[in-house]
């Protein structure tokens, strides 16, 4: 066994898995924070990072830790039906269930608190993913335009017309309205799931959308606040 320590944890905009994008940097106008696990708060560890506009983030799937391991999964871009060699996707049921994700570094900034943070656009992390490594992209390295796609295809996959009516989105706060925008016209639902009646519910930013699909077009049909659902739900 080779030790891995966690070295932070990120602070995004989704309680749970369902909506976050299935890439980084689908939607750029997502942010989340860094944070530093106390013994690696050190400002030296982050010397000469501001010259770097991007980061590689190697993360836990924590979700998703498992004792056995498949050879084969059912990746969601196929439809959930077909089977391909887990190590043709990037499904997190893996025999070390590690993500690799790449962002934008938005900036570095001292919490009184917490110590240095990094504020980062594109992730694609649930809220409390634990990070294990933090490398800086390099262009002339990381960047193969060559690259073949394989089943993935060459884009990010199709998107949705977002109808959402303007007194739903005042119930977003208005630095979360473009992210939240993006994320659901990146079509949220699995994609074996295509029922134009279904209901789906998506927890972002402290409120709890409702939607539906039909066709091309993505229909906000409610916004409430994650409080006001919890306290009702208590009663």
């Amino acid at each position: 066994m080779i030790p891995m320590e966690i070295i932070a944890t990120i602070r995004s905009d989704f309680p749970t898995k369902f909506g976050i994008p299935r890439q980084s940097g689908l939607v750029e106008e997502l942010r989340a924070t860094v944070v530093f696990e106390p013994e690696y708060r050190n400002p030296d560890a982050l010397r000469g990072l501001e010259d770097f506009s991007h980061l590689w983030l190697i993360w836990q799937f924590s979700e998703a830790v498992r004792d056995k391991w498949s050879p084969t999964v059912r990746p969601p871009r196929l439809g959930g039906n077909t089977r391909m060699g887990v190590f043709a996707t990037r499904s997190p049921f893996r025999p070390n269930p590690i993500g690799l994700s790449c962002v934008r570094l938005e900036g570095i900034r001292r919490e009184p608190e917490l110590g240095h943070v990094l504020e980062v656009s594109g992730a694609d992390l649930m809220d409390g993913t634990p990070i294990l490594d933090i490398k800086p992209y390099i262009p002339y390295a990381d960047c193969r335009p060559e690259a073949s796609g394989g089943f993935t295809g060459s884009g990010g996959g199709a998107t949705l017309a977002v109808d959402f009516p303007p007194e739903l989105l005042e119930r977003v706060p208005a630095d979360k309205r473009a992210a939240l925008t993006g994320v659901l016209s990146r079509d949220p639902r699995p994609p074996y799931q295509h029922d134009p009646e279904r209901v789906y519910g998506l927890d972002f930013a402290g409120v709890n959308i409702r939607f539906t699909v039909d066709g091309d077009t993505l229909t906000v049909r409610a916004v409430e606040r994650m409080a006001d659902k919890q306290n009702r739900t208590n009663r």
